[in-house]
Formats: structure tokens, C-alpha cells, sequence
């Protein structure tokens, strides 16, 4: 992402130019870095190009329209887990057939627009969920391809929230359940198993619960092969990035020790990043409003909310917070707050921050992913605007809402 401090990436951007753009369009504001996330990207596709893969991006971790096509003309597949992600897709300009449809609770009509469309592959995470894929498929009068979720109860090191891998959560199914599935329906008209999947979390940066739940699921792949047709293996997504220091976990490391598995495998490899490929492209521009003494705390109270970004207050997730143009004079704890009316609108406690005044911009870094995409209205609070960093020009990809959009929807 374009680094104001010594730590750049890119070095594309300067505290200048974000200042010009936050008097342009406002704060709170995204601004992403395009060669950022079409790097990401290309190294994983680089470190795959000796086995047959489909690098499909997580639509949940950023949905912009303008990434999303810009993915799309790289050859991405996209990973989705509602109609509305599908819609997004389709209308950016990405390749149905290239999409792989997740999530627990897919609606009829879900189902229905994506057989219409012409969707790579459902992944299954439950009985009723497949008879249900089954009834639309032959209602449609069209073959429907699956896989299934396994939960392969592998515990991933990562915040309990974002942790799907144990059998106490509510994604995917036991082994047992699993072959019990494909046997039942191996001989449907309307279904065909073309997979197998498995997701175990999240902001991951081990490899070795990867391996393990690969360890698990290849001995289940042979015994399917035998009388399934399976085409395809997905591993999920999860490769997280050091948000403490503003550095992306490398691609090829991790994916080393799963490599030889996989190419023995014969499958084709679907991989679902998302954190990876978008959150050190973007950072959040806010402007400090007050500064608050109250007893012995100071507080920084800024613009943003977390509305805007949730993230710290729902993951207790840490993001380098840093001043456009730092003030001469030494750091000072400080809580960095919202306006939000709730305790939990804050974005870092006890934080060293060099010192700033009303009206200085702050960078909350490496929120390119699940930041916007969490946003929401809260306290009837418009979304911020995103701006788009490309080739050294920046171009806004989506305007500021307004208050007439906001309750353009009631009646």
C-alpha cells in the first residue's frame, strides 16, 4: 500500500497527494493501491504455475466494483457467498464459470440466478442445503456441479470469530457425513460431484494447520476417486499479513509444503484469498476532530467511526495508526476513538501517537480488506467514498453516500 512513513511498498503516493485527495472527497475515505493488489495476486498465481489451479479472490473481503473488474481482466476466478456477491461479480465483468459459490445458507433463489449464470461449482455444507440444490437443478432441467465442505476439526491459530475449522462450528460437515453425500447422490441426473473443500479460518500465518487438514482430507480424495469424478480440490483461503508491521506473509513459503500433496493429487487447485490480496492495498484517511483529556487518559477523537472499520472493535484487530505529517515532540499514549455512541468505537487504546492537533489527518493502515466491506450505516453515518490508486493517478471508484441515499429504500 502506499506507506507515508520509511516502510513503502510502492512508494506511489505521498502525504501530499492523500491530503489533496481527503479536501477532494472528504474523510472518513478508502484509498486503495492497484499494482499492490494485482502483485498479490500474480505471486499467487506465480507460485502455482506448475499445478493447475483457479486463484479465485474472496468477494466478502472487498467488493468494490472497480477491483473486482480489474481482477477480472487478470484471468481471476472469485469466490462468493450470496446472490448479491454474484450480481457484483457478473456485472464487474468476471467469468461465471470461474466462480465457486460458499456459505451456509444458500436461499432458492440464490440458487436459482446462480444456475442461471452458470456458476464453476457449489460448495456444499449441508444435507438439506443439497437436496435443495437437487430440486432447483431439476426444476431448471440443468446439471448442477458440487463439492463438499469437510470440517476436518483442525484448530487454526487465529481470533475465535474467524476460526471455521472445529467440528463445533457451524461450517462444513464431519467426514462421515461427507461420504455419506456423495454415495447418496452419485447416481442423481441433476447433481454432479466435481469437488471437495475445506476453510479452516482466517488471518492465518501457519502453515502447518494447512498441512494437517490436507493430511486429513487426501486419504478421503482416494477413496472418493474410486467412484466419484472429482475434477477439483479448494483449500479455502485464510493467508493472512503481519498487520503489526505492515508486511504480507509470502505466498511460496507457506504453500511449499502443500505443493507436492496437491500435484500427487491430480486435482486442480482452487484457492481462495482475500485478506492477502487486499488489505495492505488500502488504508482509511480520518481527520482528528478533538483532542479530549478526561482524568488521566487522553483521547483522540477523529472522524471515522467504527462503522467505517469495525475490525478493531469486533476482532480486537490491530492497525498501524500514524499521523500524515507527524508534529515535532514526543509520543504520547492516546486512546484513538470514533463518534459512535459506544464504548467500542475505537480504533487503538493506549497507543503511543506523536502529537497531533484538530484538524490533522490520520492513516489507519492495512484495511483494504473487511474494512468498507463491513461498514455499515450505524447511527444513520453515510459510507465513506473510495478512491483507487492506479499507474500514479487516482480516480474515485465509489462517491460518498449521501442522506438521501440513505433512506432512498423506505417508504
Amino acid at each position: 500500500m502506499p506507506q507515508i512513513s520509511k516502510r513503502q511498498n510502492s512508494g506511489s503516493i505521498s502525504a501530499r497527494q492523500l491530503e489533496i485527495l481527503a479536501r477532494r472527497h472528504g474523510t472518513p475515505l478508502y484509498v486503495y493501491d492497484w499494482e499492490e493488489i494485482a502483485r498479490a495476486w500474480r505471486e499467487f498465481d506465480q507460485e502455482l504455475s506448475d499445478l493447475p489451479h483457479l486463484i479465485c479472490a474472496a468477494v466478502k473481503a472487498n467488493a468494490n466494483l472497480a477491483l473486482l473488474g480489474g481482477l477480472a481482466k487478470l484471468g481471476s476466478g472469485f469466490d462468493i457467498v450470496s446472490g448479491g456477491e454474484l450480481a457484483r461479480v457478473l456485472r464487474a465483468g468476471g467469468a461465471a464459470n470461474r466462480v465457486v459459490f460458499s456459505g451456509v445458507g444458500k436461499t432458492r433463489d440464490e440458487m436459482d440466478a446462480a444456475l442461471q449464470a452458470g456458476v464453476l461449482l457449489f460448495n456444499i455444507e449441508s444435507a438439506p442445503e443439497l437436496a435443495l440444490l437437487e430440486a432447483r437443478a431439476r426444476a431448471r432441467r440443468q446439471t448442477a456441479a458440487f463439492g463438499i465442505r469437510v470440517n476436518p476439526n483442525i484448530a487454526a491459530p487465529t481470533h475465535p470469530h474467524i476460526a471455521t475449522g472445529l467440528h463445533r462450528h457451524k461450517f462444513g460437515l464431519a467426514a462421515p457425513a461427507a461420504l455419506a453425500l456423495y454415495e447418496k447422490y452419485r447416481s442423481s441426473r441433476w447433481l454432479r460431484a466435481r469437488g471437495l473443500s475445506f476453510h479452516i479460518g482466517s488471518q492465518i500465518l501457519d502453515p502447518r494447520p494447512f498441512a494437517a487438514a490436507l493430511a486429513k482430507v487426501l486419504p478421503m480424495i482416494r477413496h472418493l476417486r474410486q467412484f466419484v469424478p472429482l475434477g477439483y480440490l479448494d483449500i479455502g483461503g485464510g493467508l493472512g499479513i503481519d498487520y503489526r508491521h505492515g508486511r504480507a506473509v509470502p505466498v511460496g513459503p507457506f504453500l511449499m509444503p502443500l505443493k507436492k500433496s496437491l500435484a500427487a493429487s491430480g486435482l486442480t487447485l482452487l484457492l481462495e484469498p482475500g485478506r492477502r490480496l487486499f488489505a495492505s492495498a488500502g488504508l482509511l484517511l480520518t481527520r482528528v476532530l478533538y483532542i479530549k483529556d478526561n482524568a488521566r487518559r487522553r483521547f483522540v477523537i477523529v472522524d471515522a467511526g467504527h462503522n467505517d472499520l469495525i475490525r478493531p472493535a469486533f476482532y480486537d484487530a490491530w492497525h498501524r495508526i500514524a499521523p500524515l505529517r507527524p508534529r515535532p515532540g514526543a509520543a504520547r499514549r492516546v486512546d484513538i476513538v470514533g463518534p459512535i455512541c459506544e464504548t467500542a468505537d475505537f480504533f487503538a487504546l493506549e497507543r503511543p501517537l506523536a502529537p497531533v492537533r484538530a484538524g490533522d489527518l490520520l492513516a489507519i493502515y492495512d484495511a483494504g480488506a473487511y474494512g468498507f466491506s463491513l461498514s455499515s450505516n450505524y447511527n444513520a453515518r453515510p459510507r465513506a467514498a473510495e478512491v483507487l490508486l492506479e499507474n500514479g493517478r487516482a480516480r474515485l471508484i465509489r462517491r460518498r453516500e449521501t442522506y438521501a441515499d440513505l433512506m432512498a429504500p423506505e417508504i
